[in-house]
């Protein structure tokens, strides 16, 4: 089995108010719209309601690795790897969660990232046997095998309201 991890423990100071209360519902629609079959969101700085499960992070501040941890300690057992997502990127697509899923049934491969450009992004699929290694810098400093999903659109990095007022997609 498959979940999604959806990081959204940061105080977003950038954004001046809490975006994930903003951000959160549509990145929650699209991850539904993928084949994961459990979704957790890891809340820290600021209080969250969704309608999945809320961990709450107390070790947020640590880095984003710490809030990845707190989310993979919440998946069940039978959780074989888990997508991460952030609460951020609004304009994600479900089929990017689809690739990235699939590619690491075809390989085995323990870390999986989309890749935009060349360049890694999200969603970053972690299988259970690389969770150990999760630094408090977070996923981006472990290697994955990258998948391109250009053709799919980048997420998106919404860290001010402007650029959600520009970006409405």
């Amino acid at each position: 089995m498959v979940a999604a991890v959806v990081l959204a423990a940061g105080a977003a100071r950038r954004f001046g108010s809490p975006k994930q209360r903003l951000l959160l519902p549509r990145v929650l629609e699209r991850v539904r719209a993928s084949a994961v079959a459990e979704i957790v969101v890891v809340a820290g700085a600021h209080a969250l309601e969704a309608d999945v499960r809320v961990v709450e992070c107390d070790d947020w501040e640590r880095g984003p690795g710490a809030s990845l941890r707190c989310g993979l300690e919440a998946l069940a057992p039978e959780v074989e790897a888990a997508v991460v997502v952030l609460a951020d990127g609004p304009h994600l697509a479900p089929a990017a969660i689809d690739r990235v899923v699939a590619t690491w049934r075809e390989t085995a491969a323990e870390i999986v990232a989309a890749s935009y450009g060349g360049d890694r992004g999200h969603p970053v699929l972690l299988a259970r046997a690389a969770w150990s290694a999760v630094p408090d810098e977070g996923a981006r400093a472990l290697e994955p095998l990258l998948v391109p999903c250009d053709d799919l659109g980048s997420p998106g990095d919404i860290d001010s309201a402007d650029e959600w007022e520009e970006e409405p997609r």
